[in-house]
């Protein structure tokens, strides 16, 4: 299996990594490293794929069933065999490995200059609008100019096409969001998801803030993307505190 490191100031405490599609067990249409049992992948090969990602981790990722809302799960409340329903997950507690999957949607990841906390958020655009980030950051003890945040590679702004209801979404209650939207007809617009990432994380006063601009719809071989293939695996991204630090 390959990763991809985020390349930002974290503590050296702070430990994350995105997987990427190659190197695992499933076949077409979710080749190779997919680690999502909800797509319809043999559930044989998604149990092959996170053991391999398993042993890179000292621990086991805490699984979400995202469901694109504004919940923000405590690690400390996921327990037992039951994936919960949450779009986020956050944790002061070291060696608990907050995890979330994307196939185009924004993975966020977020950390204090201290390594005290860290969270990894699934934001999609119904995410971002309804405040999603907003949530994340309200978890933080100190929601000041102390968070660093990284953006994930994602669907980019050149191939992101969206229709009205997603234009007005955003830009109905707030004028800037425009700045995230080149129109392409009367109806039609390309959407930058990490540019209105960056808004709201600047609103709330996050500015150390760092992507990899990567798009998952165009690199076919590094990444899985939803609105190429439809049918797809998904990739995770993981953030935890080390326990040996």
């Amino acid at each position: 299996m390959q990763t991809l490191t985020p390349i930002w100031p974290a503590p050296p405490r702070i430990r994350a990594f995105m997987t990427l599609r190659t190197g695992g067990c499933s076949r077409s249409p979710y080749a190779s490293f997919n680690v999502a049992a909800h797509v319809g992948d043999d559930p044989l090969a998604v149990a092959a794929n996170r053991a391999l990602l398993r042993g890179l981790l000292p621990a086991e990722p805490l699984w979400l069933n995202q469901v694109h809302g504004t919940k923000v799960l405590p690690a400390s409340e996921h327990c037992g065999p039951h994936t919960p329903d949450a779009d986020a997950i956050w944790t002061r507690e070291r060696g608990r490995i907050c995890v979330i999957m994307t196939a185009d949607c924004l993975p966020i990841l977020i950390t204090d200059r201290a390594g005290t906390q860290v969270a990894a958020v699934h934001a999609g655009w119904r995410g971002l609008a309804d405040g999603i980030i907003e949530e994340a950051l309200k978890t933080f003890t100190d929601q000041s100019m102390s968070l660093l945040a990284w953006l994930g590679p994602c669907v980019g702004s050149k191939t992101f096409e969206v229709g009205t209801e997603v234009y007005q979404a955003f830009t109905a209650h707030d004028p800037e969001s425009r700045q995230a939207f080149v129109s392409r007809s009367a109806d039609r617009w390309l959407a930058d998801l990490q540019t209105l990432a960056r808004i709201r994380l600047r609103r709330c006063g996050v500015d150390s803030i760092h992507a990899d601009t990567r798009c998952t719809y165009t690199d076919h071989r590094r990444f899985y993307s939803y609105r190429r293939d439809g049918q797809t695996g998904r990739m995770a991204t993981l953030i935890w505190i080390d326990k040996s630090r």
